[in-house]
């Protein structure tokens, strides 16, 4: 920050600097969604459209916000999502979000498509041991990823399986986004994608991205191929939720991908209470999309979820103070995050519910 310079007091301060701070392509790249932004925009709204039912006079000592996930305790349920091509925003990238996760003793998932090696981010912060992974074209480009990963001591797979291409983001292609010179996919260096030959008049969509494009198929391979446990990032029906847990996976994502896309999809908060009743608690549920506030945690937790996943604003804390930037966004929320609980009535997060949810009044 600079001299003279109020400090953020909310995530929502903190994405204001950043848009100042950033260049028309950066901004457009991680602010921006697919085609006209009404998921992004939903996965915001959604969650002011829910009110808090406090329960009053359960003080007491004692409180926490400790759970458990994938058989490792954790301190509280805010995780760092994972997010592509940090050092657009800041030289040290990914390096200062797994120092950042590791001070407030948060798991922080590694994306594939990463600025830094995974190797390198783990080494940067001991709590970056989840890595999100998107199946490549050929077997053996996935197999290296997770054999690297395995190496590195990574813990969990998550697995993103919404996005076998890359939605119409309008916004991005408005400001001509690419790549800068010196950043790049850094995991990925050494694997090319064979191109799929087209014939004349076929599609380009269904007959070259899709011809390769995971299936349920490739979920069974990979656990057949590591023992690492398995989390499926992107699920919002009930069906697939149900397919998943079936498919013997370790967690679910309910997540759009930050309205990223495919456009007019359900804000995830909405879509959560089908896929946590079809679930029925057999595997933790993680959620993302539009958390800015800890009473948007408490939300989440009361329909369903086991925890949360944030990017977005971790971006911006690390756009606009780097490390420090990151953990402060971080302890923000997890701060608003036990405030809500207190003045809602919960000390743990067993005591978190939806008898605390109601539909707002319009």
């Amino acid at each position: 920050m600079t001299a003279g310079a109020q400090s953020p007091v909310c995530l929502a301060d903190y994405e204001r600097l950043a848009e100042q701070r950033l260049g028309a392509m950066a901004w457009a790249y991680f602010s921006g969604g697919s085609a006209d932004e009404i998921t992004l925009g939903w996965n915001r709204a959604a969650f002011d459209r829910l009110a808090i039912l406090p329960r009053v006079l359960t003080g007491g000592p004692g409180g926490h916000t400790r759970l458990n996930l994938l058989g490792r305790d954790h301190v509280h349920p805010i995780l760092v999502a994972p997010v592509a091509y940090q050092k657009l925003v800041h030289g040290d990238g990914e390096r200062a979000t797994a120092a950042a996760a590791e001070a407030q003793d948060t798991v922080m998932v590694l994306s594939t498509l990463a600025s830094v090696t995974l190797e390198e981010a783990a080494r940067a912060g001991t709590t970056c041991r989840w890595f999100q992974l998107y199946l490549q074209r050929e077997r053996a480009a996935t197999l290296s990823l997770v054999r690297r990963a395995e190496a590195a001591g990574y813990e969990a797979l998550v697995v993103t399986v919404d996005a076998p291409i890359n939605g119409v983001r309008n916004r991005e292609h408005r400001t001509g986004f690419a790549l800068p010179p010196g950043i790049a996919a850094e995991n990925l260096t050494d694997i090319t994608a064979p191109a799929v030959p087209l014939a004349p008049g076929a599609s380009g969509v269904f007959d070259g991205l899709m011809a390769t494009a995971p299936t349920w198929e490739d979920v069974a391979w990979l656990r057949s191929a590591t023992k690492l446990p398995i989390v499926l990032k992107g699920i919002l029906s009930a069906e697939d939720a149900v397919r998943a847990v079936e498919a013997g996976v370790a967690g679910i994502v309910v997540s759009n991908h930050g309205g990223r896309t495919l456009d007019t999809l359900p804000a995830t908060i909405d879509a959560l209470p089908a896929v946590a009743a079809a679930v029925q608690g057999r595997v933790p549920i993680l959620l993302d999309g539009g958390i800015r506030r800890g009473t948007d945690v408490l939300k989440a937790l009361a329909l369903g979820a086991s925890a949360v996943m944030v990017g977005r604003p971790v971006v911006y804390g690390l756009a606009v103070n780097g490390a420090f930037g990151v953990a402060h966004v971080l302890r923000l929320l997890r701060d608003e995050f036990e405030i809500a609980m207190a003045l809602s009535g919960c000390r743990t997060l067993a005591d978190i519910g939806p008898h605390l949810v109601l539909r707002a009044t319009p």
